[in-house]
């Protein structure tokens, strides 16, 4: 269970932070288009995405086994990075999310947007198969439990934002909104560098 939460919790600090993918959702929950499509686009990549790094880090752990040490401490020095972003942006303000009005997009169309925001996005393989990928090694033999808390947390994440978004539309037309929910996001992932390097 432990395996479980911990891949959960993490899979959730690293994808709740704002992006491009994250406020093209959001956008879709709030205009009420393709949601469950889109929702399942990115859950699903980053299953995939999540499995090869557990399994890619597994038998990489095996064949040379320092190499588990070294991307912990690369895994806390982005984290940290990340987090110290994540208090920049916040500190610059947010923006108010006021998503554009007009005709509906084809469902075609908004499947290739959200899968070009997710592959294209670097960010996505050093959260999922890179520190993700780290992250489970600590849990060995227990690293596909933590796997599929990860997917679970990443399932959860996308489907409470893409259809929770419409109770959501008052709260993130206000700019100071954004800042809250970076700071939080910042805090969390230093939280988790902590454990890493404090943990090893």
């Amino acid at each position: 269970m432990t395996a479980l939460f911990a891949g959960f919790f993490t899979a959730l600090s690293l994808i709740a932070a704002i992006g491009a993918q994250n406020a093209f959702v959001l956008r879709q929950g709030l205009r009420r288009e393709h949601v469950l499509f889109v929702v399942l686009a990115c859950a699903l990549s980053d299953a995939l995405l999540i499995a090869a790094g557990v399994a890619g880090f597994g038998t990489l752990a095996t064949l040379a086994p320092w190499i588990t040490t070294a991307m912990l401490y690369a895994g806390a020095a982005f984290l940290i990075v990340y987090g110290a972003l994540r208090f920049k942006a916040a500190l610059r303000g947010g923006e108010a999310l006021r998503p554009a009005h007009g005709t509906v997009v084809s469902l075609g169309r908004t499947l290739t947007t959200v899968l070009v925001l997710t592959w294209a996005n670097p960010h996505v393989y050093l959260d999922t198969v890179v520190l993700l990928g780290a992250i489970s090694a600590q849990y060995a033999p227990q690293h596909w439990i933590f796997a599929t808390g990860a997917i679970a947390g990443s399932f959860a994440f996308f489907t409470a934002l893409g259809f929770g978004a419409r109770l959501l539309a008052p709260l993130f037309a206000n700019p100071r909104a954004w800042v809250w929910l970076e700071m939080i996001v910042g805090l969390t992932m230093w939280i988790i560098a902590a454990a890493l390097i404090f943990g090893a």
